[in-house]
């Protein structure tokens, strides 16, 4: 797939689908809309399916022509057996979840590679908002207000690779971001201080 092909998408999105393999089977948790799938299923001829809690959302991926399951990733994914998909997403959703280690427990149960995006509270940015403001920090990334957010596990990319370390999980692959597209060389100073976002590709070791 080129990439003038999927520019409309979210960056993040489009460089997640570069990751994807022609003709994988793909399980897209938190799909939103569907577009990252659809692009997917059209592009590259996966065999895509999504999760996704809102009925709103839902209603879209169906518009879209994209297979999807209303469910709550806090229960888990026992309707799936072990490895039954080549790949599992989750993409900007991590932090929104009541126990992200049981989900990614799961995803890594389900699927062969695991793909996960997440925005990164130990940017510098917010880090300087809540030092020399005394507020609880806020991005486009992180848009809301302390009392109206969905984001009930904030986390730093440092804490996600400890995570992985203590729990032997393999990541496979960290792309850095930065106001939306592929951090540059200042990056790569300090990935934990100067990105924004990351994208991990993880598997069990």
């Amino acid at each position: 797939m080129t990439q003038d092909k999927i520019q409309h998408i979210r960056i993040d999105l489009k460089l997640i689908a570069d990751l994807i393999p022609e003709n994988s089977s793909v399980l897209d948790l938190g799909c939103g809309t569907g577009e990252l799938l659809k692009q997917l299923i059209t592009e590259k001829k996966v065999q895509g399916h999504g999760v996704e809690l809102y009925h709103e959302y839902i209603y879209e991926c169906i518009n879209n022509g994209v297979p999807v399951v209303h469910a709550d990733l806090n229960e888990g994914l026992s309707d799936y057996p072990d490895k039954s998909f080549d790949y599992v997403i989750l993409s900007r959703t991590l932090q929104v979840v009541y126990h992200p280690h049981l989900v990614i427990k799961e995803m890594l149960r389900v699927g062969k590679t695991c793909i996960i995006s997440l925005p990164n509270f130990g940017y510098w940015r917010l880090r300087s908002q809540l030092f020399f403001k005394g507020v609880m920090p806020g991005s486009k990334l992180l848009p809301y207000e302390w009392y109206d957010t969905p984001n009930i596990h904030l986390s730093t990319l440092k804490d996600f690779v400890n995570f992985c370390r203590e729990e032997n999980i393999s990541i496979v692959k960290q792309i850095n971001m930065l106001k939306e597209k592929q951090a540059g060389a200042l990056c790569c100073l300090n990935t934990n201080l100067f990105s924004d976002l990351a994208i991990f590709v993880i598997k069990n070791k």
